[in-house]
């Protein structure tokens, strides 16, 4: 495949994600580095979506350590229940956020993050990774958000 999405952007966004997650898995299949399946994943939907910043944090040790990212520089560390990340982290789920103002311990590596929704990657059962998506906009991400990226993260689990 070659290294170019094909978006439609007068979908919905349902619709534009059943558009792009198969061409970031045609992507990523058979690529064995994650480092670079990461790194592209993040491309492709800040590219898709606008995003203000997507990103990977990378569980090592007691912390989330940043990973492959697009957008403005961000916290390199987070430790285990922190902030939205290390909290979908310790909870191994899925938190969506509509007003990162009211998130309890909310870490603010940008000021000009409003919304956010942080996805953790399961792989045997254990988190290794979390997504995290953030927006310039209040209440930006919804259910439809929520069952994409964590079909992707699904898919993501097997890079590990």
């Amino acid at each position: 495949m070659a290294e170019e999405l094909h978006l439609d952007t007068t979908l919905n966004k349902a619709e534009q994600y059943r558009q792009l997650l198969p061409q970031i898995e045609a992507l990523t299949t058979g690529e064995p580095d994650l480092t670079a399946n990461l790194a592209n994943t993040a491309a492709a939907l800040h590219q898709a979506f606008g995003f203000f910043w997507v990103g990977f944090y990378l569980v090592k040790g007691d912390e989330l350590v940043l990973g492959p990212f697009q957008g403005p520089i961000a916290c390199t560390r987070i430790r285990r229940g922190k902030g939205v990340c290390g909290s979908s982290w310790a909870e191994a789920r899925t938190l969506l956020v509509p007003d990162v103002e009211q998130f309890p311990g909310h870490i603010a590596c940008s000021s000009d993050s409003k919304s956010e929704i942080v996805v953790p990657v399961l792989k045997d059962g254990q988190v290794v990774a979390v997504l995290d998506v953030d927006s310039d906009q209040l209440n930006d991400f919804d259910h439809d958000d929520q069952a994409a990226l964590e079909q992707l993260m699904t898919l993501a689990a097997g890079w590990f």
